[in-house]
């Protein structure tokens, strides 16, 4: 099977992932680096950085990654769809709907791979949690919560933190549900002195009668990356910083201390922490999305559900506007 060349727009942070994972992976040759801001991370090695996505698709590419500022994502991904070239695109998807529309419209009429970088569904952590819930070890799920926060980075200032990294979270919860939204309500602040909100609190309820809950801001000194799944035999708790996923039974023995037991709940029982194997999450987003431009089985975020967790965000940002729950 022919080498794949693949290209790379933007080696920023993001982008010098991209670079070392697409250098490393079989099948696959990285043969083109561009960014007009140069190579500050220096990883474009015996490569020229390229000056603009025109050079880069003039080496010959049959694939792109793009990792420029999410304004830039739409002119990006709609030249490489002119181009004939399949493209993972850095979430979130585009800056807007409309820009997200034009985006998936392109590369169906082209008939290429388009996929976006929601690269939490490749989290270990999270796929073994879908394959539990897929097999029926929670039973019913009652809830999904998440919570998502970390210092301010100075390095986005295009978007706010909803487009930023509330849509993780909508794209995580809707795939392991495997459901949509229906209706959500949400709050902002702005606190940074920034034009773009720095915290959300998103609450709604999907299709399949699951309530959610999202957590999400640049103002917290500690990082947190955790999705709580409730159901009817207890929680999944996925700590997607370190990959590791817990179950939280619950209890199975009577309670003989009377203030207690009088209640008619659940109670704390097993508590397991799994062994899983833990491969890079970025690895395993770019092995799928190579195998899917081969035409071989597999799952990548397509573009069609990037817009579907960037409507979700934009219909949260609606309802702290005007403050009224939205439907979806």
């Amino acid at each position: 099977m022919a080498v794949l060349r693949a290209g790379l727009l933007g080696v920023g942070m993001m982008g010098r992932h991209h670079a070392r994972v697409l250098r490393e992976l079989d099948g696959v040759e990285l043969v083109a680096i561009a960014d007009p801001g140069g190579d500050p991370y220096a990883v474009a090695g015996r490569l020229a950085v390229l000056p603009g996505l025109d050079e880069l698709i003039a080496t010959g590419i049959d694939i792109a990654v793009v990792a420029v500022p999410t304004r830039y994502h739409e002119d990006a991904a709609l030249t490489l769809a002119a181009a004939g070239v399949h493209t993972l695109v850095e979430k979130p998807i585009a800056d807007s709907l409309e820009a997200a529309e034009r985006i998936v419209d392109a590369f169906a009429a082209a008939g290429l791979v388009g996929a976006v970088g929601h690269i939490e569904r490749f989290n270990p952590a999270l796929q073994e949690l879908r394959r539990r819930l897929e097999a029926g070890e929670l039973g019913p799920v009652y809830q999904i919560q998440t919570r998502r926060q970390g210092p301010f980075p100075s390095r986005i200032a295009d978007v706010g933190v909803a487009k930023d990294l509330a849509t993780h979270d909508v794209d995580l919860t809707a795939w392991v549900a495997q459901s949509t939204y229906a209706r959500v309500f949400a709050q902002t602040t702005f606190k940074s002195g920034r034009e773009h909100e720095d915290m959300i609190a998103i609450t709604g309820r999907l299709t399949s009668g699951i309530i959610v809950n999202h957590l999400v801001n640049w103002m917290s000194p500690m990082k947190e990356r955790v999705a709580v799944v409730t159901g009817e035999r207890g929680a999944f708790v996925a700590d997607t910083a370190t990959g590791d996923l817990t179950f939280y039974a619950n209890g199975t023995i009577p309670l003989e201390w009377e203030s207690v037991s009088a209640f008619r709940g659940v109670s704390e029982g097993d508590i397991v922490r799994y062994a899983i194997p833990k491969r890079e999450p970025l690895r395993v987003e770019l092995e799928a999305f190579r195998d899917a431009v081969r035409g071989v089985a597999g799952e990548t975020v397509t573009m069609e559900q990037g817009l579907s967790a960037l409507r979700v965000v934009e219909a949260a940002l609606a309802s702290a506007r005007e403050g009224v729950a939205i439907a979806l």
